[in-house]
């Protein structure tokens, strides 16, 4: 138990309270007025100091405060009498640990006491993890040192680029790997440039938007960027990056960039052989479609002869749109073909997208009223002129249209007003979203699995399965992606994401 000084004019109170805090294990000194209260706990120096508030010459509250100049950890608690409120609200304020009302039970002061005994553990133990503490720090600093000295060679030995900024975003740290991807020396950047400078737009966009939010935040999860380099080159990188906290100011930051060029080579030939051997394939398995089609330009053939030996106009005419028919049959495959076998890089001019989308529409209107087809424009007002392939854009959707017609015109419902969606939407991040949406004879979960496969058609012998190869590889060299869902008899939406940019002028 600790040491505790009672302070009291009363002297029947003192003896009383001296024998039950004794009889509770309290090392009990006591003192009849404030001045001699002081006195003993100069001498003593108490951990707990119980004092009447009323008293001649000194009193409780100027007792308080010469205990707490001496010693500020002692726990002084102060007994007030009834309608004396204000001078306990008062010493509270001057660092009381608690006050009790006379006359109070003994279970009020047992439980006052257990919560001035509660606080100096606590200060005492405070006490021993400081001075543990202070004794951790000079040792640490040695093992900080040594920390930090592996920390630097780690960094110049990574092979990512690590970059670090100050509060302000100047450039601190900048290692060999950033030399490579970002192709300055560290002599032109350290204390010379700013990530605003060196940065692409899109990750320093990313860093002021988290200095809008909570502190602390977990760093930025690895996204692909473009690296403006010295020499002009869009080197392609992995970005992680976090900004650094000291309390609740930001002191800096660090981004990593991971070169990707060689991964991307390797990418681009893989992808050229793995299509190169899908035309194979393909070229192996239309043998059957073109023999069908030769088979059409005979029988055209023949028709036109029997009419000219015939003199036959009519049969003139039948026979020509036969093989007219069949010409256009050909073109379209070899024009598919060559798309597909080809690389291109993405067009990109000033266009207007619902425009485009609107001519598709127009294309197509006849051949859907022919077959009892409305075609639906749903295109978003707030899509002005912008920057992309607008000719990727007309053939893709173009692909689609006639895809969802087709799909119509094979559903076998005879309750149905078929229709097709064709819709545009301006999403975030400099996205653009076409949709083209059908009520026809829907597919399987399976048929739309196999759907950009090679050589796969849903038409039967009318399908090569080359026109979704091709609308995909040209959306996604437009670095676009395509998605299909369909349910069999409901029908299908095909959705194109596209990004896009600001229109030059």
């Amino acid at each position: 138990m600790s040491k505790l000084l009672l302070i009291d004019d009363e002297e029947a109170i003192v003896r009383v309270l001296s024998i039950s805090l004794k009889s509770d294990g309290y090392d009990v000194l006591t003192a009849y007025s404030g001045e001699e209260g002081i006195g003993v706990f100069l001498k003593e120096s108490p951990d707990i100091v119980l004092t009447d508030i009323k008293m001649p010459g000194m009193d409780g509250i100027e007792v308080l405060k010469r205990v707490k100049e001496n010693n500020p950890d002692a726990e002084v608690i102060i007994i007030t009498g009834h309608g004396d409120m204000h001078s306990a609200i008062e010493a509270l304020k001057l660092g009381a640990s608690d006050f009790i009302n006379k006359p109070f039970r003994d279970e009020v002061l047992e439980i006052t006491l257990k919560r001035a005994e509660e606080k100096l553990l606590i200060k005492r133990k405070l006490r021993e993890y400081t001075e543990d503490l202070e004794n951790m720090v000079s040792i640490a600093t040695e093992e900080v040192r040594r920390k930090s000295e592996f920390q630097d060679k780690l960094i110049t030995s990574s092979n990512d680029g690590i970059v670090a900024t100050d509060e302000n975003g100047e450039i601190v740290i900048f290692n060999p790997g950033a030399e490579k991807i970002f192709g300055y020396s560290r002599l032109e950047v350290i204390r010379k440039m700013n990530i605003r400078d060196l940065y692409p737009q899109e990750v320093t966009k990313t860093f002021r938007q988290r200095l809008k939010q909570e502190k602390n935040i977990k760093s930025t999860g690895w996204k692909e960027v473009a690296i403006p380099a010295k020499d002009g080159e869009n080197v392609p990188a992995r970005f992680s990056g976090a900004l650094l906290y000291e309390k609740d100011a930001v002191v800096g930051s660090v981004g990593f960039f991971r070169d990707l060029r060689e991964i991307k080579r390797l990418e681009k030939e893989l992808i050229r052989s793995e299509r190169l051997a899908a035309i194979g394939q393909t070229v192996a398995g239309l043998a059957h479609y073109i023999k069908n089609i030769l088979s059409g330009l005979k029988g055209g053939s023949y028709v036109v002869n029997v009419g000219l030996d015939k003199n036959d106009i009519g049969k003139l005419k039948a026979g020509w749109a036969m093989m007219e028919r069949n010409v256009n049959r050909v073109s379209e495959l070899v024009m598919d073909l060559l798309t597909y076998s080809r690389e291109r890089g993405p067009e990109l001019r000033n266009c207007l997208i619902n425009g485009i989308a609107a001519d598709v529409c127009d294309l197509m209107d006849e051949r859907a009223r022919q077959n009892r087809i409305e075609i639906i424009r749903e295109f978003d007002p707030s899509v002005g002129e912008v920057h992309m392939g607008a000719d990727a854009v007309h053939r893709a959707l173009l692909n689609l249209v006639s895809n969802a017609i087709d799909a119509c015109i094979a559903d076998l419902s005879a309750d149905k007003i078929w229709q097709v969606l064709v819709k545009t939407v301006r999403e975030r991040n400099n996205v653009m979203r076409f949709e083209v949406i059908d009520n026809g004879c829907g597919m399987s979960e399976e048929t739309s699995k196999n759907l950009f496969t090679s050589f796969f058609s849903t038409k039967g012998e009318k399908g090569t399965g080359l026109g979704l190869l091709v609308t995909r590889k040209i959306v996604e060299e437009q670095g676009g992606t395509i998605k299909v869902t369909s349910q069999l008899g409901k029908g299908s939406a095909f959705i194109i994401r596209m990004p896009y940019s600001k229109a030059t002028h």
